[in-house]
C-alpha cells in the first residue's frame, strides 16, 4: 500500500500541492486527473521521491523519507512526461537501463530475462537492434514502458512493487492507448504492485482506473470509484465545462 499523510509542495509563494492525504492499493489501476495546473506531475514526483515536500509518504509501513534513492529505484519504477537520451542506444540497451539498479558491472541471467520478457510483453522485439534515436515518438514510448516495467519485473516476497506513470499515453495512437492500458489491467493483477498513473483523456480514466483522485487548484477535489468521482458536478467545477454523462456498459462515458 502506498499511504499519503498531509503532503505539500510549494514553489516560494505558490502552494502545487495543499494536504493531501489518500491511500493507493496493489491489484488495482489508481488515476489522477484534473485540469492544467493542479498538481498531478508534481504529486506523482513527491511520491517517487523526485522532488520535496511536506508531509509523509509510506511505503508499506516505512516512510519514504527513510528509503535511500537506491534502495527505492530496485522497487519503484517511474515513467516521466519526458525522456531524452542523447546518445547512441540499441533498443534493447535502452530497455536494459531498467534493469541498472539491480547490478554493478554487467547485467546477469535474470536482468537479461527481464528485458527479454518485458520487450515482448510490449511487442518491440523486432526493434531490438534499431537505434533508439530513429523510432517514432510512439515507438520510444513504448520502448520506455519496456524499460520502466523491465525494472520491477520480478517479484519480492513480502515487499510491494510501485510503477509511477506521468502522462504516459503522450505521443501514443488511440488504438496503442487502449492496448497499453490493457497490459497495464493484466500486469497490475499482480497483487504486489502499486500503479499510479497521470491520464488526461476522462473515458480512459472510467475505462480503466478501479480508483481516481480528482485534483483541483493543488487539492483533493474527489477520490473513489469512477462512478463516484467522474459526476457532472465534479467535472463542471473542476474543469469548467459542463459535460453530458451516460452509463454504458457499467462504464461512465463522458461527452461535451
Amino acid at each position: 500500500m502506498l499511504k499519503l499523510d498531509t503532503i505539500s509542495s510549494s514553489i516560494g509563494s505558490k502552494k502545487l500541492l495543499n494536504q493531501i492525504s489518500v491511500s493507493f492499493f496493489p491489484g488495482k489501476i489508481n488515476l489522477i486527473i484534473g485540469p492544467n495546473g493542479s498538481g498531478k506531475s508534481t504529486l506523482i514526483k513527491a511520491m517517487s521521491k523526485q522532488i520535496p515536500y511536506d508531509g509523509n509518504i509510506f511505503y508499506e509501513e516505512v516512510n519514504l523519507q527513510n528509503i535511500s534513492l537506491r534502495h527505492l529505484s530496485k522497487f519503484r519504477a517511474v515513467l516521466s512526461q519526458h525522456t531524452e537520451i542523447a546518445f547512441p542506444l540499441k533498443v534493447w540497451e535502452v530497455v536494459m537501463m531498467g534493469r541498472y539498479p539491480h547490478f554493478t558491472t554487467s547485467p546477469g541471467k535474470q536482468d537479461e530475462q527481464a528485458v527479454r520478457e518485458a520487450m515482448h510483453y510490449f511487442e518491440i522485439n523486432l526493434l531490438a537492434d534499431r537505434d533508439y534515436s530513429t523510432l517514432s515518438g510512439g515507438e520510444k514510448q513504448r520502448v520506455n514502458f519496456a524499460r520502466v516495467l523491465a525494472q520491477i519485473w520480478f517479484s519480492t516476497p513480502g515487499r510491494c512493487r510501485y510503477l509511477f506513470l506521468d502522462e504516459p499515453l503522450t505521443f501514443l495512437d488511440v488504438n496503442f492507448q487502449y492496448q497499453f492500458m490493457a497490459k497495464l489491467q493484466l500486469f497490475e493483477q499482480k497483487n504486489d504492485l502499486v500503479i499510479v498513473g497521470v491520464v488526461h483523456d476522462l473515458n480512459l480514466a472510467s475505462k480503466f482506473g478501479d480508483s481516481i483522485l480528482l485534483l483541483n487548484e493543488g487539492k483533493v477535489a474527489s477520490f473513489g470509484k469512477p462512478e463516484e468521482v467522474l459526476t457532472e458536478e465534479n467535472i463542471e467545477r473542476s474543469f469548467k465545462i459542463k459535460p453530458s454523462i451516460f452509463q454504458h456498459e457499467g462504464a461512465v462515458i463522458i461527452s461535451f
